[in-house]
């Protein structure tokens, strides 16, 4: 009789709260290899193949590659919002002084990168990207973040998300005002109304998950269709959903339950392999000296950390915010460096910033690359020691 596969390691690896940024940081190695080999272009025609259909008002054709960027990372920014609402109603963002530490935290790590990417860069013809080192990639910091397990407070994973989150929210709305050609103003002002009608229904106590994911559907769309990223429709929807401040199962809860699984180990790994695919060539080393490049480098991997970090102090000095609950400076000190992970939305402003300028654009997404990877292990030490 042939002996039986012992499953009990991969099952108690997939259980475990790091396999999900190993599968992540695998999936981006595999990535690189595949846009560095001969099967490079392949995948690339792979990631451009359009699927869906148009059928007159609707248009619903897109590349794999903005299904999985716009779509599903959709259903990740879903996911991260329905954590945030829950904290800000029962958890960490409870009260306005836990709250509002990441959002004026990200605000100062939006600010600090740009002004540095803009000292470097001021009167040259990349002055455009000054947006390049404003985000962060909420993705791949709270892999990282995952990765660390009990090593790191609950809170500090909260506050990063919330702070990511905030931050992507910036940066959405300067690729709105600064970078965006063209914005359809009718069908935000349908995505709005669609989101005020699932208020509504929150606040008259509809509590089927369907009633709230249908018209979230919806919302994404519009939202796809008015110029702005689409992911804004998953924080939105997650923040209609209902839940309560108490113990009981809500329909928040148990639609985060449901996305946990399908988030780590499809949605991101997918995410991964797709915008990791940087074909790596000679004059991208070369402009990590040039002032694109330092402006990305510093910016993300300095102006992050000390932006969100001298800006958490400075509120909580004042008292306008209090620190995360079992956290210390050592700990908001990393969090801000994991903020300098900049990747998709990074590369997303440079596309923007660039575009036509295939050499430029070249150099910035390998200064982004750089940068993100530097920030995603001096983050990892930072918040692996014992403070």
């Amino acid at each position: 009789m042939p002996r039986l596969i012992n499953l009990k390691p991969l099952k108690e690896f997939l259980q475990s709260s790091t396999a999900g940024g190993i599968i992540l940081i695998v999936c981006v190695i595999v990535s690189l290899g595949i846009a560095n080999s001969s099967v490079g272009p392949a995948f690339e025609r792979l990631l451009g193949i359009e699927l869906g259909f148009n059928s007159g008002a609707v248009h619903l054709r897109y590349p794999v590659l903005l299904w999985i960027n716009d779509g599903l990372m959709a259903i990740f920014f879903l996911m991260v919002g329905l954590e945030i609402k829950r904290e800000l109603v029962e958890g960490e963002l409870s009260s306005f002084k836990k709250a509002a530490l990441p959002i004026f935290a990200a605000i100062g790590g939006v600010m600090v990168p740009a002004l540095i990417y803009a000292a470097f860069n001021s009167g040259t013809p990349t002055a455009a990207g000054w947006g390049i080192p404003m985000a962060t990639d909420i993705a791949f910091a709270i892999a990282i973040v995952s990765m660390l397990g009990k090593r790191v407070p609950a809170s500090i994973k909260i506050f990063l998300a919330a702070l990511a989150i905030v931050d992507d929210l910036i940066a959405i709305l300067v690729i709105a005002v600064f970078y965006s050609s063209e914005l359809h103003y009718m069908y935000l002002l349908y995505a709005f109304a669609i989101f005020g009608g699932m208020m509504a229904m929150n606040k008259f106590g509809v509590k089927n998950l369907a009633a709230y994911l249908i018209p979230g559907l919806f919302i994404w769309y519009f939202i796809h269709h008015s110029g702005v990223h689409a992911t804004i429709a998953g924080v939105l929807t997650a923040f209609a959903i209902p839940t309560t401040p108490d113990a009981t199962e809500s329909p928040l809860e148990k639609l985060e339950h449901i996305l946990v699984k399908p988030v780590n180990f499809v949605i991101m790994p997918l995410f991964a392999l797709a915008n990791t695919n940087i074909t790596i060539e000679a004059s991208m080393l070369e402009g990590l000296n040039s002032t694109l490049g330092l402006g990305i480098i510093v910016g993300l991997t300095l102006g992050k950390p000390i932006g969100i970090s001298l800006i958490a102090w400075l509120t909580i000095r004042l008292g306008i915010a209090s620190r995360p609950g079992h956290a210390n400076w050592g700990h908001i000190i990393g969090a801000g460096m994991l903020g300098g992970i900049g990747f998709t939305m990074s590369i997303f402003i440079a596309l923007l910033s660039f575009a036509g300028a295939h050499e430029i654009l070249a150099e910035a997404k390998f200064a982004i690359l750089t940068s993100s990877v530097l920030s995603g292990l001096l983050g990892y030490f930072v918040l692996s020691r014992k403070f």
